[in-house]
């Protein structure tokens, strides 16, 4: 099953700071990205960028993220695809991933093996965003990135609320667009199971007990 918000794009980030500033990163409030109100992540944004050495952001639309089906590849994979770019554009001495995997040691050798360089140390960890404030700050422009995409989208199409499956209002705008358009908006996932059983509902009348 697929995790994640059904509506809008994924976006990852990396971050480098030399190993002398690392403890500017507590100092600013920098922590797990998930317990920052909207309003701290865009201001801890900026800060982290114009004080790191380098940073790089990458936005996966919607249509990567389905078309990842034709090429027959898992969310997992694209995901190790993706920060391989990241790290190989920034190239870091010491590397620090949010392990994206249930086994945290072969998301960090997956992503090893495409590597162009030879960084000193990978570190893979689960909940690394809660250990490293490095990876918070990473977090954090990535969620703030995705935040404003967010917004951009609602300004446009109506507030669409959080995106995510478990959030009502998301559902419901959903199952309007699709009774409405017959078909999901583009900004919508389209392999998400979320999406298949509105449409499958929707517009093939099809019920749970139909499967």
């Amino acid at each position: 099953m697929l995790t994640g918000p059904v509506l809008g794009p994924m976006v990852i980030c990396g971050v480098c700071f030399t190993k002398e500033k690392l403890d500017f990163l507590q100092k600013v409030g920098v922590k797990d990205s998930k317990k920052l109100s909207p309003t701290k992540r865009h201001e801890l944004a900026k800060i982290i960028i114009e004080n790191c050495h380098s940073h790089k952001i990458e936005i996966i639309d919607v249509k990567e993220i389905d078309n990842r089906e034709d090429r027959r590849i898992t969310m997992n994979r694209l995901e190790v695809l993706k920060f391989a770019d990241l790290i190989n554009a920034l190239k870091p001495s010491v590397v620090i991933l949010d392990a994206a995997d249930v086994k945290e040691e072969r998301f960090g050798a997956s992503i090893k093996t495409l590597l162009n360089y030879f960084p000193k140390k990978i570190i893979s960890k689960h909940k690394a965003d809660d250990i490293f404030p490095i990876v918070s700050a990473s977090s954090i422009i990535a969620k703030d990135t995705r935040d404003e995409l967010i917004k951009t989208l609602k300004k446009k199409y109506g507030d669409f609320g959080s995106g995510y499956p478990s959030d009502t209002k998301t559902i419901n705008f959903l199952r309007e667009w699709i009774i409405n358009h017959k078909e999901p908006p583009f900004f919508a996932r389209k392999t998400w199971d979320t999406t298949k059983r509105l449409l499958d509902e929707i517009i093939y009348n099809k019920k749970i007990t139909d499967y």
